[in-house]
């Protein structure tokens, strides 16, 4: 069976490099320029930016499963190392729970949407300040991992295929 997978490359990747990165920059930027939104929209008076944050909000809660699937798999394929598997694991939790923090803020967009779109609770606020500091860290984690760890990087996976690692 695994003789019909495609050879692993130089990244010790079955395609040509990390995809996971890619997808989660589109869930990044969506994420927090949709509080972003909210809080111009709310300070400036201007409700119309509401809903440029709410469908940034949906796309992003989209995406974030897209890049977790792929996260999933290129995490497989990583031989991390040391504390870097430490890391991997708490950003793997953390990517699983992002995913459901933007699916209850989405539902809780689309009731608040629904009811009126010109009106948006402080809690909503508050939620979507968390949300930030969620990718905050979740960022970090992720950076750690490329800059620190060299995950997917050829050297890396070179000196783990010699097994010096």
């Amino acid at each position: 069976m695994f003789d019909l997978l495609p050879p692993l490359n130089d990244h010790n990747l079955p395609w040509m490099d990390t995809i996971h990165p890619i997808v989660v920059h589109f869930v990044i930027a969506m994420a927090v320029i949709s509080v972003v939104f909210d809080l111009i929209g709310v300070l400036a008076r201007r409700p119309h930016l509401f809903e440029v944050s709410f469908w940034n909000l949906l796309f992003a809660t989209l995406a974030i499963f897209v890049a977790i699937i792929f996260g999933q798999v290129e995490a497989g394929l990583a031989n991390p190392y040391g504390a870097a598997s430490e890391i991997l694991n708490l950003h793997s939790t953390l990517g699983w729970s992002l995913a459901g923090v933007l699916a209850v803020l989405t539902a809780w967009r689309y009731v608040i949407r629904s009811k009126d779109p010109q009106r948006l609770p402080l809690a909503f606020l508050a939620a979507g300040g968390v949300l930030s500091v969620l990718v905050a860290v979740q960022v970090t984690l992720g950076n750690q991992l490329i800059w620190i760890y060299g995950l997917h990087t050829v050297k890396v996976v070179e000196a783990t295929r010699a097994g010096l690692v």
